[in-house]
Parts: structure tokens; sequence; C-alpha cells
């Protein structure tokens, strides 16, 4: 090897350790880093500060973890991490926060945004309002204020939503003015402007049509109180309700989001308007899921068995039709229902009033319509499960049914004798994921029965056949009285009391597991 080609620089591509992919992998780590920054950077003036810090602490982990190669085998579970991390952990993190504090429709802003509203509320001096008319001046703008026989004039000036004070003086012609709908589009604008009369006195924007003084109804005090420069009372801050507080002590909307520790835990757990209704609805949420699991793995596996039964002809086309309900979109499904028991012109109420004379109230009846619910649920849910049935019931040996057809055993126990017992195991997965599923099926009751009908005598939204997950939506979002700590501290609850759900369903498969491999 020659001195020159020694003292030739080795290109960057061919150094040991360092390829053209690590080039494009550099590059394409640079690129999403200045993507997510200005996400950052964004989420940080639109005020989301907590959202800002989460997509910060996503970008340090892309870094590290793809930008070091120590760190290679991580890379495989990162995205799985950061997915658990940000649709899973945060959010009920998130949740239970809110469960600690007073935020609902009446406390929704931070102290500083309702501050600033009340400061903003302006008082007219009606004595001293007079009509207004703007005069176009090439690109810029006059304003006239008429008095007597003509008016005031004021200088030239531009109107680009700038804070602006013009001089008025007096004129003795009326100049041409703009047509209102031309002033309407500056409105905002003119809010901008104030204008000086030739007395010293400053007068403003109070209406579309007129001009005259305003000044704010609220001044603020030292001690964050507010003062009424018109009756001199005094708007007192209290930080322990998130509200300010009349002379009369009484509150005045609209409140802040503040701290409240365990009081919306003590409501739901200790008054009797939200407890007497909570725990109704946990009784039948349970009821709920548990029928719903039951029936359709008894429908499924039923109709599974029957087409298995080699002597039924048409296996094709009747399996086709039973599987439909699972093709069809559910929230279809359910409005569909929901026509067809409608209490009046529903085809079932029709079919029923014709052949039986009866005409159920599907809807406004308790029990009706929680049955109602389950036959619905049912059909929804019954093609998975017989879907499910008929894959286990092909892996099931056939001389075990041989050998009992031998002992003289009839169909119904080689069901429960052999074909259960077999493909249940299997199954036990599957059954606690559809109740779980089942457990929060907010869809089916917002688009089926929307609760209704309501419980009465509570102070929070709650319906007979609310599940505690349209429930907790209700408490949320509907009605005036929206309460999110409410909801997030009954959101706690159920995540509790799910998990300790879970935790016993798996408890009781690995000691049946544990069973199993003793025997």
């Amino acid at each position: 090897m020659t001195a020159s080609a020694l003292s030739e620089p080795t290109p960057m591509a061919s150094r040991p350790g360092f390829r053209v992919v690590d080039i494009v992998r550099y590059g394409v780590i640079g690129v999403l880093a200045l993507g997510l920054t200005y996400v950052i950077w964004g989420l940080y003036l639109a005020g989301e500060p907590l959202f800002a810090v989460v997509v910060m602490a996503l970008l340090i982990g892309i870094v590290i973890v793809f930008g070091a190669k120590r760190f290679y085998t991580a890379r495989f579970v990162f995205p799985g991490i950061a997915a658990v991390l940000i649709f899973i952990v945060l959010p009920v993190l998130y949740t239970t926060y809110v469960g600690f504090t007073n935020y609902g429709a009446r406390n929704l802003l931070t102290f500083d945004r309702v501050t600033e509203l009340f400061l903003a509320q302006k008082a007219i001096d009606k004595t001293t309002e007079r009509p207004f008319a703007l005069v176009a001046d090439g690109s810029n703008y006059r304003l006239f204020l008429a008095e007597g026989a003509a008016g005031l004039l004021s200088e030239p000036f531009v109107l680009d939503g700038t804070p602006v004070n013009v001089p008025m003086a007096p004129v003795s012609e009326v100049p041409q003015a703009l047509a209102m709908k031309d002033v309407i589009k500056l409105r905002t604008a003119l809010g901008e402007v104030t204008a000086t009369l030739p007395d010293g006195s400053e007068i403003s924007a109070s209406g579309l049509r007129t001009f005259a003084k305003v000044s704010s109804v609220y001044e603020r005090q030292t001690d964050g109180s507010l003062l009424n420069r018109a009756d001199g009372t005094m708007l007192v801050r209290d930080e322990t309700v998130g509200f300010f507080r009349n002379a009369a002590g009484e509150t005045v909307a609209p409140g802040w989001r503040v701290n409240v520790g365990l009081a919306n835990f003590q409501r739901v757990l200790f008054s009797e308007g939200i407890r007497q209704p909570m725990l109704q609805i946990f009784v039948w949420t349970v009821t709920f899921a548990l029928l719903s699991v039951f029936f359709g793995f008894a429908l499924g596996i039923l109709l599974a068995s029957v087409l298995q039964w080699p002597h039924l002809k048409g296996k094709a086309i009747y399996r086709i039709l039973l599987i439909l309900p699972y093709a069809v979109p559910a929230f279809i499904s359910i409005l569909v229902f929901r026509g067809l028991f409608n209490q009046n012109f529903g085809e079932i109420n029709l079919i029923l009033r014709s052949l039986f004379g009866i005409q159920p109230q599907w809807f406004t009846d308790a029990t009706l319509a929680r049955t109602m619910l389950i036959i619905v649920n049912v059909w929804l849910g019954y093609p998975y499960m017989m879907l499910l049935s008929m894959g286990y019931l092909q892996a099931i040996p056939q001389d075990h049914y041989k050998a009992a057809a031998l002992e003289g055993s009839g169909a119904l126990r080689n069901f429960f004798s052999i074909t259960l017992p077999q493909i249940l195991p299997p199954f036990v997965p599957l059954l606690i994921s559809s109740f779980a599923f089942n457990f929060n099926n907010v869809v089916l009751i917002l688009l089926l029965t929307r609760g209704a009908p309501d419980i009465a005598g509570t102070i929070v939204p709650a319906g007979q056949t609310d599940i505690l997950g349209s429930f907790t939506f209700r408490v949320s979002f509907q009605d005036a009285g929206q309460s999110f700590g409410i909801a997030g501290a009954i959101s706690t609850l159920i995540f509790l009391l799910v998990g300790l759900l879970a935790y016993a369903n798996f408890y009781a498969l690995r000691r049946a597991a544990e069973a199993r491999g003793r025997g």
C-alpha cells in the first residue's frame, strides 16, 4: 500500500461500524424529531402542557432507543410499551386525577381564565351613547359621530385591529358613510378604536351602531378578589369550591378547577342519590354480562351442533344465514331492532297484538327493557360463539361418540359427558373476554334504550337499563349537570372493580389448570 493511499480519508459509508443504513436511520430519526418538536411547541402554545410533556417523553424515548445501538433489542418492544403507556396508563391516570377535582359543566376553566371573563364584562354609560358612521378615506378610515346639525369627524386612521386613539373635531357637513354591511365586517377592529371628544372624554364602540363611554364592571384586587365598581360589592375568591362568592355568600358562575380530595368518592359511596342507583346499576351490569355470555354461548354451541349433524341437508345455506348477523355492523343491527321493538309501530308488537292481543311496553317497563337488551345482545353475539364451536367440535375424536353409542348413550348425555367437557377448557378465556366486553358494552345501551326508563329519586342521570359504562357517560356528557369529577371517581372505581374481577378470573383459571395438572 502506497503512502498516498494511506493518507486518503476513508469514506464515511465504508468506515467500520458505520453503514449507509445508519445514515438513513439517523436521517429518519432527525426528521421525526423535528416534526415532534413542532408538535410539542404547538401543544404548549395551545395551553396543553400535559400532552406536550407526553409527546416530549415519546420523542426522547425514540431518540434514545432507535439512536443508540446498545438499545437494539429494546426497539422491538418499545412501540408496544409506548402504546400501553399512552393509550392505557395515561388515560387511567388522568381519569383518576379528574376524580379528585371539581371538573364539570360549571368548573371548566382555570382561575386566570375565569378572572379574565369577569374583567372583560363592560358597563355602558347610556347618557354618553351616540350613533356613529364609518367613512372610507383611501386605504384608511374616518370615524363620524353625529352631534347636533352635523357632528364630529376624526383624522384618517388605519383599521387593522390594533388599538388606536383618534381625536374628534367638529365638522359642518355629514360625510358619505359606508353601508352597514361593510361596517359589520370591521366590527372586531372597531372594538379597538377609542375616540377622544373635544372635551377630553373618551368613548369606544358599545354596539354595531353606537359609541359610548365603556368601563370595566370589575377591578382586580391584590388578593385575587374582584371589586364591582358600580355598587362597591366584592366577589371573594374561594379555592375550596372553585368559585367566587358574592356578599350573600352565594357562588357566582363560572368557576374554575380545584382539587377537592376525596369529596367525589365520598359522594359516590355515601350519597344516597348516587350510591343507591350505582349499586342497582352494578348488579344489573353483572347480570347483563353473565346472561349475555351464557345465552350467547348456549345458542352458539346448539346451532353449531345442529350444523355438524351429518344427515342435515343444505348446511352451507344455513351457515351463511346464521353468520349474517355477524357480518352486519352492530350499530346498524341495533338501530333496526330499535325500530322493530317500537311500542306503537314496531313489527314485533304488531305481530304480538294480532296473534295474542298484547302490546308489551318494551321501552317503559324496566323488566321488558332489560329482556329486550339481552335478546338483542344474544342475537349480536351468538354467531361468534357458533363459529368457534364449529371449529372445536371438529377437533373432538369421533371414537368417543362411537364408544358411547356402544354403551347406549343418548345425544343429551353425549353432549354433557363428551362434547362440553372437551370444548369448555379452550372456551374459558374467550368467555372471560366476552364477559369483559359485555360488562362495558356502552354502544348497545346508548343506541337501543339510552338507559331508559329512568330510576326515580336520583341526583344524577341514571336509568334502569344503564350499565356502569353508560351511567358514567351520562353523568359526564348528558344533561345540564355534567360532572366530570364524579364521572372520574366512578370510572376509577369501575377500573378497580374490573381489575379485581379479572384477577379473580385468572386466579380461578390458574387453580383449575393446576388441578388438571395434578389429575
